[in-house]
């Protein structure tokens, strides 16, 4: 562990490491989208482009060395006081024990990330479970969370659902987050 690695204990006292993302996480991280079935598998190298080139804003969880979730985002170019969070999960295990909210906390406590003021996400229609954290995640910190049109079923390819735009905040300073 490195000094900007964060050992964290979940709720049901297991010991999980946070870290930013590294260029061998990218493979890593395709392969735990690949094992969830409910994420959209993007291409091995687009996940190697985020471990890489978008390192210092995407986090991984571990235990034991093993990667147990994945937060893969971004600073918006178009307004730089947003932190998007573009993919989110955790291994079925670890589901239910606070990983995927701890996940969030420790992506927006990257240096990169520190000063945005918003969290923003996209999220399908039919994608529930995604709708429970974010809103989970505001209202157990007591931040507004701003949920409006975004991606109409247009946009996508036949069979997808359309995406709301999720916008929380604003942010606490980083020290009441956690």
């Amino acid at each position: 562990m490195t000094k900007t690695d964060t050992l964290y204990r979940t709720q049901r006292d297991h010991d999980l490491t946070f870290r930013h993302a590294r260029p061998g996480d990218g493979l890593r991280v395709w392969q735990l989208v690949q094992q969830l079935g409910t994420l959209e598998t993007n291409s091995a190298y687009f996940y190697l482009i985020f471990c890489t080139d978008f390192a210092d804003t995407s986090v991984v969880a571990e235990h034991d060395g093993a990667l147990v979730g994945a937060l893969i985002g971004y600073r918006s170019p178009k307004d730089q006081a947003q932190a998007f969070c573009w993919q989110i999960g955790v291994l079925p295990d670890w589901q239910g024990k606070g990983v995927a909210g701890a996940l969030l906390n420790h992506w927006l406590l990257l240096p990169a990330l520190r000063t945005c003021t918003w969290l923003t996400a996209t999220v399908a229609t039919d994608n529930a479970a995604s709708d429970h954290l974010f809103r989970r995640y505001a209202s157990q910190r007591d931040i507004q969370c701003f949920i409006s049109k975004h991606f109409t079923v247009d946009l996508f390819p036949e069979g997808h659902a359309p995406e709301r735009l999720y916008r929380i905040g604003p942010l606490p300073e980083r020290g009441q987050l956690l």
